[in-house]
């Protein structure tokens, strides 16, 4: 999705200036934030000592082997593997052979196989797309995919007798794959506006768990209210619809007992890595895009409020209670992170393990390194302008990354990209 910058941003005073306006802090305070933003770091806490816990650091440490991960990092290979398609937002290997892709503005979903493109008809769908970030986004597969036929999309929606919502429904493809049907609707009423900060990231976690990222919708009180959907990361059941029983607030009678984490603008990237830990990649504002590490009933920190304030940093210190900092920020300028996943260990050599995440306005494929404890180790930048917007990154059966562009007009592509032997 295309970030859209903070309004009234002309300079970095005048950003500053509307922090201070909205919250007390004092001259120290504002010195140091105008500093960092002059020197093109994150933005330290205006009115509270940072957050404790892990995930501080947003630079990476010197790493011995950094010479050899370069040379491991150049060594990229990238095959076309499908052509004409506009903005394809997700693609996921099928069992038995083939690619499903979502196209967000065509609202069309295909199947790739052997280099030709079929579309695949939803019956039934009623797809909400308004112009510019919201449309047939999200898509999931069923991990007894073989048995059950079912998939999961995250879209917009036109409600019966008007107005719309988002929501994460689960299809059944029929054998042939020329066709899907509703078999449930999982979760109907996420929030959304223009269709800004649609969200719409699904993770199926290896616990059998379906993580759901939203956006808050440009609305201010979505990020930090719980019982909103907005601005969150959900945890479902995806038999059922129901909220999963590990989460924070479960037993909650009100529709927080879905959230997993709150205080996020727009997520637009979840990865889980070997060692099962969940993380997500956000769209900043006008700066500070953002990799969290999440657990459970965290709060991240996004609080544009009142209005839509986009001046205030993106993990604020100043709220009640305790936030936690991403483990990774694009600095002073956004470059408009996106989908991103874990790199398999084998056949990646040095590359192996690390997250690779696209970004749309950066035009560019970054791996970033986390240590065990989810501390940045290393960041390497490839593709850089080559292919032009970045949108999505999935792992596919033969550990290659499959890469969709998001340029429109009908000429986008899925990118194959392995090492070069």
């Amino acid at each position: 999705m295309r970030t859209v910058a903070a309004r009234g941003h002309g300079s970095l005073s005048a950003a500053c200036c509307a922090v201070f306006r909205r919250r007390r802090i004092t001259s120290h305070a504002l010195a140091a934030s105008t500093l960092a933003l002059t020197l093109g770091l994150a933005a330290p806490s205006l009115a509270a000592p940072p957050a404790a816990g892990p995930g501080a650091a947003t630079r990476p440490a010197a790493e011995p082997t950094a010479a050899a991960n370069e040379r491991a990092a150049a060594r990229l290979r990238v095959r076309v593997v499908a052509r004409d398609l506009d903005i394809p937002w997700d693609v996921q290997p099928v069992p038995g052979g083939g690619l499903l892709v979502t196209e967000r503005d065509r609202q069309r979903l295909s199947l790739i196989k052997n280099g030709s493109r079929r579309t695949v008809t939803l019956r039934g769908e009623r797809i909400w797309s308004p112009p510019g970030e919201t449309g047939l986004m999200g898509l999931e597969i069923d991990p007894r995919f073989g048995r059950n036929g079912r998939i999961y999309t995250c879209s917009g929606w036109n409600k019966r007798g008007g107005g719309h919502d988002i929501r994460v429904i689960r299809w059944k493809l029929n054998a042939a794959r020329t066709a899907a049907r509703i078999n449930k609707t999982l979760l109907a009423g996420l929030p959304t506006t223009s269709g800004r900060h649609g969200g719409c990231r699904l993770l199926l976690a290896r616990n059998g768990s379906l993580l759901i990222g939203t956006g808050d919708a440009a609305v201010s009180k979505n990020p930090q209210n719980r019982r909103s959907l907005g601005g969150k990361v959900l945890r479902i059941d995806p038999r059922t619809g129901k909220r999963w029983p590990g989460n924070p607030w479960a037993k909650s009678k009100t529709r927080s007992r879905f959230v997993f984490t709150y205080g996020h603008r727009n997520v637009q990237g979840l990865a889980q890595r070997a060692d099962g830990s969940l993380w997500s990649v956000e769209h900043g504002s006008y700066r500070n895009d953002e990799v969290n590490f999440l657990r459970g009933g965290r709060n991240y920190g996004w609080d544009p409020g009142p209005g839509y304030d986009e001046s205030v940093p993106m993990t604020d210190h100043s709220l009640p209670g305790k936030q936690w900092n991403a483990r990774w920020r694009s600095g002073k300028t956004t470059i408009a992170t996106s989908g991103a996943s874990f790199v398999p260990q084998r056949g990646w050599k040095s590359l192996g393990g690390t997250l690779a995440v696209a970004a749309l306005a950066g035009e560019r494929l970054v791996f970033l390194r986390f240590d065990k404890s989810g501390r940045l180790v290393s960041q390497r930048v490839r593709l850089r302008g080559s292919y032009g917007r970045l949108r999505s990154v999935t792992v596919d059966t033969d550990r290659s990354l499959l890469v969709t562009t998001a340029n429109g007009g009908g000429n986008d592509r899925i990118l194959r990209v392995r090492l070069r032997r």
